[in-house]
């Protein structure tokens, strides 16, 4: 199993650069960041755009995935998008990770553009325009796409991405029509569980969306081995880097669960996320070699 780690984008980059290169130094094998105009109490806090955070993240690091968790498709359009996608995928030299979600349901993305929240369907409905567009717009040259949300129209990508056979494109999905469409389009699922009242409900939550998801590839004919899978572990109750004991213990259930990766935040000195960097000096130590050894 292979373990990533989430990196809020609130800092200057003479801050944030040298937290990318300690994720490479660290040993973690992805790396990732938010894709919001705001996001919950960061709205009143500094923040900074995702894909010219990964542009940075690219120069100084050289080996480490680079991801988006998630790209949204509240805000952005997928013809201008994809040129940027592969402007990054070609800056990293092969190393981008394209996550792609709906878009939170929080006011903020919306109400900064003088937008009404959409209701659940609506979201969907332009999440999975999204998602087929793009996969199309970045892989493909002089692509067209034509739905009720977003438009192409002979759209170029040249040079078109530097890793092949393509960018690996990583749907976020917990319902069943976009895990269904995670199934038939994804080279990766992301989860963040379906929420709960506490750890033990969160993880029955994941356990369920995990066979759901068996479930959906089985439907549309995919090999699970495939498809990788990625468990935003943080979304639960449970901080996973409270301690070296608490990230075991969250790795070992996700393993079993069928996950091939885990990502879990950069601690930080305040909530959300709030704790000790030293958590991360075990890890580099040999937790995480551990982890993917078992």
């Amino acid at each position: 199993m292979r373990v990533g780690i989430m990196l809020i984008p609130e800092h200057r980059w003479a801050q944030a650069a040298p937290q990318w290169r300690a994720a490479e130094r660290y040993g973690f094998d992805h790396a990732w960041t938010y894709d919001h105009i705001g996001w919950r109490s960061f709205v009143d806090s500094p923040w900074f755009s995702a894909m010219p955070t990964l542009t940075g993240a690219a120069l100084v690091t050289e080996r480490i995935e680079l991801g988006t968790m998630v790209a949204s498709a509240a805000f952005r359009h997928p013809v201008p998008f994809a040129r940027e996608v592969v402007h990054v995928d070609d800056v990293s030299g092969g190393r981008l990770l394209l996550g792609l979600g709906a878009g939170s349901m929080g006011a903020y993305d919306y109400a900064v553009r003088g937008e009404d929240p959409p209701t659940p369907k609506q979201k969907a409905d332009r999440f999975i325009e999204f998602a087929e567009a793009l996969a199309g717009l970045v892989h493909t040259d002089k692509f067209s796409y034509e739905g009720e949300y977003f438009t192409a129209v002979e759209a170029r990508n040249l040079p078109g991405p530097t890793r092949q056979p393509g960018i690996p494109l990583l749907i976020a999905a917990n319902g069943p029509r976009t895990m269904r469409l995670a199934a038939s389009l994804g080279d990766g699922w992301i989860t963040t569980g379906r929420g709960g009242a506490d750890a033990e409900e969160w993880w029955r939550g994941v356990t369920e969306l995990a066979s759901a998801f068996d479930n959906a590839l089985d439907k549309a004919g995919r090999d699970p081995g495939d498809v990788r899978r990625y468990l935003y572990a943080d979304a639960g109750p449970a901080y996973s880097l409270t301690s070296v004991a608490t990230f075991r213990e969250t790795a070992e259930r996700t393993k079993e669960l069928g996950f091939t990766d885990l990502v879990v935040h950069w601690p930080r000195p305040e909530p959300p996320f709030a704790g000790d960097h030293a958590v991360l000096d075990e890890l580099a130590g040999g937790v995480l070699d551990e982890v993917r050894a078992e």
